[in-house]
């Protein structure tokens, strides 16, 4: 078994990610398993080296110890670029230069009312679509993001029928198996996107790579990423990769039941540990 913690450096740790680290951690140890940690900062117009050294430190004071070195996403562009330009060649994803407000309005107009919305938000209405490789034949432009086309994607996977993966609750019981079509996909989600103008890739694209380059066997992660496990699935089909067994824990809300975020500050593990909490006290205040 061979799990992993995967925080983006664009602020500090909360109870939350505890709770998150410490599943895939016990999880990791209690089958003599392997624990990374990975950090995800493709955004580095947010990512800072003070936050990076901050998790370090949470994790240590945690009591949690990782197998081999950081793996860091900004090292790993020319994997994600190696890919796209794979997906390109074979018209699997398109160049779209809508806006959000674009894409809002477009999806918006055919049904006078609230636009359909997916895991990323309104699902794209495709007014790109057609701005292909045309078979490799045009570059991949640089000034674009890219989508996954959607029909090219369920002609690719035609004969791979059902997909599915596998969910496990928290007691440990047997998996569930999650199944769902490329149609659904379509229908649900929509044509993603794989490659944003300012970033050179996405968190779909990346995860789906990281994983796979890192032989992670369990994804644990947020209930809030279960939707998005289908785009991730059938990239990992897509690109011939295997399918991680996932388990997406309960969110920590706080007391108004709102999920915690980075800028709430005041239930950052720093606060708490400053506040003279112990990692008891921790494990304890997420319920573990």
């Amino acid at each position: 078994m061979r799990t992993r913690f995967a925080p983006s450096p664009t602020g500090p740790l909360h109870l939350g990610h505890a709770y998150s680290a410490i599943l895939a951690h016990d999880m990791a140890r209690a089958h003599r398993g392997e624990f990374l940690v990975r950090i995800e900062d493709i955004d580095t117009t947010r990512s800072r080296p003070e936050w990076e050294n901050l998790i370090y430190e949470d994790l240590n004071w945690l009591g949690l110890s990782w197998d081999g070195p950081v793996l860091r996403q900004s090292e790993r562009q020319q994997a994600y670029r190696d890919t796209l330009q794979w997906l390109w060649d074979r018209n699997l994803v398109f160049a779209c230069t809508c806006s959000r407000r674009d894409v809002i309005e477009a999806a918006t107009a055919p049904n006078e009312g609230t636009p359909p919305q997916g895991p990323d938000g309104v699902i794209y209405p495709g007014t790109c679509r057609a701005r292909t490789s045309d078979g490799g034949k045009i570059p991949m432009p640089e000034d674009a993001a890219l989508r996954l086309s959607m029909s090219q994607t369920g002609v690719a996977l035609r004969d791979h029928g059902i997909l599915d993966f596998e969910e496990l609750d928290t007691l440990g019981n047997l998996p569930t198996r999650i199944r769902f079509t490329t149609d659904e996909v379509s229908r649900e989600i929509g044509d993603v996107v794989l490659a944003r103008r300012d970033m050179g890739t996405s968190y779909h694209l990346s995860v789906v790579l990281d994983d796979a380059h890192q032989g992670i066997t369990h994804v644990i992660r947020g209930e809030d990423l279960f939707e998005a496990t289908r785009i991730h699935v059938l990239l990992q089909h897509l690109l011939g990769l295997k399918t991680p067994v996932y388990h997406h824990h309960r969110l920590i809300r706080d007391d108004q039941g709102k999920r915690l975020a980075k800028r709430d500050d005041a239930r950052a593990i720093r606060t708490h540990r400053e506040d003279g909490a112990s990692p008891d006290d921790i494990r304890r205040m997420v319920g573990l």
